[in-house]
Order: structure tokens, then C-alpha cells, then sequence
């Protein structure tokens, strides 16, 4: 079984993915981790990247993420053409980590951008993670150490959590970390039973 975990940027989702595995007998995978892993190594998602943004989209052989950001964040075409890119490599990654851990109880698929990729289509049931604006953006702000206003460019590029919200299985309100441990203990053992 897989089961999505999304939510918007600052929502928490990897805090939320480790208390998870912290209660049972699962596997997750952290789509945005393993994208950029696959952005340093994949021959075929360079390749095409450079294609699209210029040699200047890798300094060595690392991902020049400030570049890319700079111009993925204001253009959404451009922000399309880096998710095709490397979404169909990041898939067929996915799919082998699914088969490599069917002994588990379930697979939770951390993706920040499930419905906007359309992954929600791999996925059981899916939990979306939701925090105030105001403490996503200042959880960004702390741990990426740009502006507020980049953080919002990030918040608008992604659906708003009442759509994400209509579309999930589960919810999972993120304010503060004291509160979490029970709705995701409610939620696993929904799952498992």
C-alpha cells in the first residue's frame, strides 16, 4: 500500500514522515531528497536540464539550485519544463523502491507537490499535512535562510491547502509538534488495521 504525504512548503511533512517511522513497520521515501540525488547523478536529467536552462544550471557536478530558483519560482512554464524533466526519472525510481519494500506495512510517499505532478494517482490514500501561513513561512525563512517574499513565490507556485485538503484521506493540522503524535498515531493505526 502507498500513502501519499503532502502539504504546502513549511507545513512540516518531513517531521510529520519521521514521527511516522518512529510507530511502525514502514518505508518512506522523500521524493524531494531523492529528485535531487537524482538531478547529481542521472546522466539523462542533466543532460536535459542543461538543454533547457543552460550550462549554467550545474556548477561541477552540482545542481546550481540558487540559479534554477531563481528562475523556476517566477516563470511557471520554465517550473513545468524542470517537473518534466525530472518527474519521469523520479517515478521509475519510485516504483523500484515500492517493489524493494513490500514486506512492509505501507510505502509513505513524501512528495510536497502530490497533486500538482499528478503522483496522487500512485498513492491508496493520501494525508495532507496543513499549518497557519504565517508559521510555514516563518519555519522557511529559519530553515532555507531566504526572504519572505521568495518563501510566498514557493507558497503561490503550489496548490492551496483547501484543494489538497478535498482531495486527501486524511489531514493533519501542523501548529505545533505537541499535537502531532496523536493524529498520527490515530491515522497509522487506521491504516493498519
Amino acid at each position: 500500500m502507498v500513502i501519499g504525504l503532502t502539504g504546502g512548503i513549511g507545513s512540516g511533512k518531513s517531521t510529520v514522515a519521521k514521527e511516522f517511522d518512529k510507530i511502525g513497520n514502514i518505508a518512506i521515501y522523500f521524493a524531494d531528497d531523492e529528485a535531487k540525488k537524482l538531478m547529481r547523478t542521472s546522466s539523462i536529467i542533466k543532460e536535459q536540464i542543461c538543454k533547457e536552462f543552460g550550462e549554467e544550471a550545474y556548477q561541477g557536478n552540482q545542481l546550481n539550485k540558487a540559479f534554477i530558483a531563481e528562475i523556476v519560482f517566477v516563470d511557471a512554464k520554465k517550473l513545468a519544463a524542470l517537473n518534466a524533466i525530472v518527474h519521469p526519472e523520479v517515478y521509475k525510481h519510485f516504483k523500484e523502491f515500492v517493489d524493494s519494500n513490500s514486506d512492509k506495512d505501507y510505502v509513505l510517499y513524501e512528495n510536497a507537490i502530490l497533486f500538482e505532478n499528478m503522483s496522487d494517482v500512485l498513492c491508496d490514500k493520501i494525508i495532507t499535512v496543513v499549518a497557519d501561513e504565517s508559521i510555514r513561512i516563518k519555519r522557511v525563512v529559519n530553515r532555507d535562510d531566504i526572504s519572505e517574499i521568495e518563501v510566498k513565490n514557493r507558497i503561490n507556485n503550489q496548490w492551496k491547502d483547501q484543494k489538497k485538503e478535498l482531495l486527501s484521506n486524511y489531514i493533519i493540522t501542523n501548529n505545533t509538534s505537541d499535537k502531532l503524535l496523536p493524529q498520527i498515531t490515530r491515522i497509522h493505526n487506521n491504516l493498519t488495521k
